[in-house]
């Protein structure tokens, strides 16, 4: 069975690279989305949760998608931990 991975575009890869580089002292990031890639917080930050589960995001920055899949999971470990306590 041929699995088809999902091909980068200029695009995503400028979104890896944002995320590489952004930090929190630099302001609030929804912005900066706006600005660089006219689309809301909410549609950036889904658009980076289909990316870090790319293996050619993976590839391209694996610093980057490693720290955001590390991020990630400490979320959804949070909610279950949360969840548990209520």
């Amino acid at each position: 069975m041929l699995v088809r991975m999902a091909e980068l575009t200029d695009e995503h890869r400028a979104v890896l690279d944002f995320e590489g580089t952004w930090s929190k002292s630099m302001g609030p990031k929804g912005p900066a989305v706006r600005q660089q890639f006219d689309r809301s917080l909410l549609e950036h930050e889904q658009l980076v949760a289909w990316l870090i589960r790319q293996p050619e995001a993976l590839a391209h920055a694996p610093a980057t998608v490693r720290r955001l899949r590390r991020q990630r999971d400490r979320r959804i470990a949070q909610r279950r931990i949360d969840r548990e306590a209520s």
